[in-house]
């Protein structure tokens, strides 16, 4: 993956220097938006174009809280003694956070709507997010309730136990997979499935893969654009697919030594992560990413 470093991100809210946060109780809520069916044809017109509840699965990827505590102000930015890699890891996540962010910008641009930025929060260990407690076990996710995502990037080390790649792009991948998830929140999407779930419990578990499955598709579709800048290669893309199929439930269940229950999925399976992943890569449209029963959204 060919990119360059612009400095850290000013979306970047680092606190790697700090020791913990602010934890509290509650439930949190999504954020609300326009209405995702009448934005159908500008996301497909284009080059591209938490889960509402979550089931802790061992070493599982991308998880967001809904345990919502109290969102306070983060504390002023403290020194940071890291090794030259996790410098470097800072440096690739800001390039690929503002150019994923920028081209996103630019389909909103398109129907005359003003797309707000997600910031990235690093930090170690654990943190507040304005869903409740952050932590490194969690893994990376996304909270609608302050539209920010969490990442600790002793994440790596766990991806690579189970058996997913840590090059360039496949990083890119866990970070805009995140990022689907605030275009879901812009969209409305993810309100809405809480809404559906809430009149519906048991449609929870279907629900939560099918959000999972459209943030890793509108993943492919960034994807996409960047293949056709000539940033990505076959061998970038196929390391990006072996790290979604070392996320896959499936996996992580047979990883873990348990039996394989699709029942209990809350992101779906290797195969599926690949596929829909896949999609967004070989159309470039998010009106393709049809994980809701052939719609982009309920």
């Amino acid at each position: 993956m060919e990119w360059q470093d612009g400095g850290e991100s000013r979306d970047i809210e680092d606190r790697r220097g700090q020791s913990g946060g602010g934890f509290g109780g509650g439930f949190g809520g999504g954020g609300g938006g326009f209405n995702p069916l009448s934005f159908v044809g500008l996301l497909g017109a284009g080059p591209i174009g938490i889960a509402v509840f979550v089931l802790i699965v061992l070493f599982s990827l991308f998880h967001r809280h809904n345990f919502a505590g109290n969102t306070s102000s983060p504390a002023p930015r403290s020194a940071v003694n890291a090794p030259a890699t996790e410098q470097r890891d800072v440096q690739l996540i800001s390039y690929v956070l503002d150019d994923a962010q920028n081209t996103w910008s630019q389909v909103f641009a398109a129907n005359n709507r003003q797309y707000r930025h997600a910031k990235l929060v690093l930090f170690r260990d654990r943190t507040y997010s304005g869903c409740g407690t952050a932590q490194q076990s969690t893994g990376p996710f996304y909270c609608p309730a302050d539209q920010k995502i969490y990442i600790d990037l002793g994440f790596w080390d766990e991806l690579t136990q189970l058996g997913g790649s840590t090059s360039d792009f496949a990083k890119s991948y866990v970070i805009t997979h995140e990022l689907g998830h605030h275009i879901q929140n812009l969209l409305g999407i993810e309100n809405r499935e809480q809404q559906l779930v809430d009149q519906n419990p048991s449609q929870q578990s279907a629900a939560s893969v099918a959000l999972e499955l459209q943030a890793d598709c509108f993943a492919g579709v960034w994807g996409h654009d960047t293949e056709q800048r000539s940033k990505i290669n076959q061998q970038d893309i196929a390391q990006a697919l072996k790290s979604a199929a070392a996320v896959g439930d499936d996996h992580i269940q047979k990883m873990s030594g348990r039996a394989v229950s699709p029942e209990s999925w809350t992101h779906g399976s290797s195969a599926d992560r690949e596929k829909w992943f896949t999609t967004g890569m070989q159309t470039g449209k998010a009106s393709a990413c049809t994980t809701f029963n052939g719609k982009l959204a309920p």
